[in-house]
């Protein structure tokens, strides 16, 4: 399997969530911008959507979203533990975690990214992260990761788009649980693994 990528990006999440399950990934980088692979060939024809993360799962067949690609790789190696059984309650939960973490929290973020962004949406945008954040920071408050004690797919995808604050300056020490999940998710084996492939700070 190849996981197109590019560093620091949502691709991070699947990222992680191999190396947590033990599985080997070929690595491609894709200048987002130009959307050239760094083999220098066209990511387009990859995936005409022209966004990471995209998993080649055999010559042909690609797998997108983050959400799907989590999913499939955690369902790989069940043994893992990183999601729970099919047609369980539980699944549900974590798929819906995955929604929530994608559509109030990853969606978000998206304009923080671009310079032409007005000041007046910065701080609109900037306000409604934290108010969906305030959910996640009170779920942490009685447990080390969003379902538990145990390391899932959801946090992969948490700490994805979490670490992203920094870099749009979006402060969020005021939220003392989500920062110790940040910090316990940093020290996990398999994320240091996926941030040093990614040339990242670990």
């Amino acid at each position: 399997m190849k996981l197109y990528f590019a560093p620091g990006a949502c691709s991070l999440s699947p990222h992680i969530v191999a190396h947590e399950a033990g599985l080997e990934l070929q690595l491609e980088k894709v200048d987002t911008q130009t959307k050239v692979l760094q083999s220098g060939g066209d990511f387009w024809k990859i995936n005409p959507k022209g966004y990471v993360p995209a998993l080649e799962l055999e010559p042909g067949e690609v797998l997108t979203e983050g959400p799907a690609l989590v999913l499939y790789l955690a369902d790989l190696r069940p043994e893992a533990g990183l999601v729970p059984a099919e047609g369980s309650r539980e699944r549900y939960r974590v798929q819906e975690m995955l929604g929530y973490i994608n559509s109030e929290l990853h969606k978000t973020y998206a304009p923080l990214f671009q310079p032409t962004t007005p000041d007046v949406t910065r701080e609109e945008r900037t306000v409604y992260l934290f108010k969906r954040y305030k959910l996640i920071e009170e779920r942490l408050a009685t447990r080390a990761y969003l379902f538990g004690d145990t390391f899932n797919i959801a946090d992969a995808y948490l700490y994805t788009v979490t670490r992203w604050a920094k870099y749009v300056k979006v402060d969020l020490s005021g939220f003392p649980n989500l920062m110790a999940f940040m910090e316990r998710v940093s020290a996990r084996p398999a994320v240091r693994k996926a941030l040093a492939a990614e040339g990242l700070p670990v």
